[in-house]
């Protein structure tokens, strides 16, 4: 074999090692490769478990968000002894004044705050694409119109309209049918967040929407004769869900903070359903004499959000196009 040929095959069996990656296979080279990112989806994973096996976990623990315990108050009502009565029997101390376990309150807590971000963030995320799909890729008359529906929506006080339309529409919403108390403010709660978070969503995506239409796939789709629906779903949607991505990320710890914030000013669950907000509520008339029980839902609070921004982060710089990647 000559000198040439060896080079020859030296070059082609290293040629046969060379695999290409495709963005999505180096996004996720690039957020896998992000410990701080892996550690936050953990947190995230562990809280979205707990919460749903919520009802398993404190039957396996032996204790019960509902259960009073009056033996573990003092004659003052609040806990015995240090840190908010934590003991072997009561991990994390009992509530003053009713002596109901904290961690099982904790627990089933975090039930109400995740469902309530994450069908929040599914209504405001549909309805942002929809909206700024139609306004970015029709522009036009139908864009002006939106336009101004957008500004009008930003223009209210969101958060006093949410607080004086809450007992008007939950008593419209158990009218029609849904059950009267924490379902029909659950379901308010995500109309009205819904209500007023698709405009960000939607003004994100119509942006994206007016740079793609004019690239040229989509404009060789359309001399084609594609449909408008065909060139929607095809050709604008696959390159919508990187922004859309980070997005929701972003959102969906804000909705679970927003859900706390509204039970904590008493518009959210109704006693003695257990809520992150409802306990921090509940709390603050404790503050000096039991600190701890203040400090324990919102240390888990801080710490859940903390964990979706830093993945949040992680998504926005992995679904970079200009990111460094010569790690990978």
């Amino acid at each position: 074999m000559t000198l040439a040929e060896t080079s020859f095959v030296s070059t082609e069996s290293s040629a046969s090692f060379i695999e290409g990656k495709s963005p999505r296979q180096l996004a996720w080279a690039r957020f896998r490769s992000d410990r701080f990112a892996m550690f936050a989806v953990g947190i995230i994973v562990l809280y979205a478990l707990v919460a749903a096996l919520a009802p398993l976990i404190c039957s396996v623990l032996g204790i019960s968000p509902y259960e009073l315990d009056g033996k573990a108050l003092n004659d003052f009502g609040l806990p015995k002894g240090s840190f908010g009565g934590i003991s072997a029997e009561h991990w994390l101390g009992v509530e003053p004044g009713t002596g109901r376990d904290i961690l099982a309150r904790l627990i089933y807590g975090a039930r109400i705050s995740m469902l309530v971000g994450f069908l929040a963030t599914v209504v405001t995320t549909s309805l942002g694409i929809v909206i700024g799909v139609i306004s970015g890729y029709k522009r036009g008359k139908v864009d002006a119109v939106i336009g101004r529906i957008t500004d009008l929506t930003l223009a209210f006080p969101s958060l006093l309209l949410i607080i004086a339309l809450t007992r008007p529409i939950t008593q419209r919403l158990e009218s029609m049918g849904i059950p009267e108390g924490n379902p029909a403010r659950i379901a308010y709660i995500i109309l009205v967040l819904g209500l007023f978070g698709w405009v960000y969503v939607a003004r994100i995506v119509r942006g994206q929407t007016l740079s793609l239409r004019e690239r040229e796939f989509v404009e060789a789709a359309r001399a084609s004769g594609a449909s408008t629906r065909r060139i929607v779903f095809k050709e604008l949607m696959p390159n919508l869900w990187a922004p859309v991505i980070v997005t929701v990320t972003l959102a969906l710890p804000g909705y679970v903070a927003t859900e706390s914030t509204l039970s904590f000013l008493g518009l959210g669950m109704l006693p003695p359903t257990a809520s992150w907000g409802a306990m921090l509520g509940d709390s603050v008339r404790y503050y000096r004499a039991d600190p701890t029980y203040l400090f324990i839902p919102g240390i888990a609070l801080i710490v859940l959000v903390l964990a979706f921004n830093i993945v949040g982060d992680a998504v926005r710089d992995a679904l970079d196009p200009k990111a460094d990647r010569q790690s990978l």
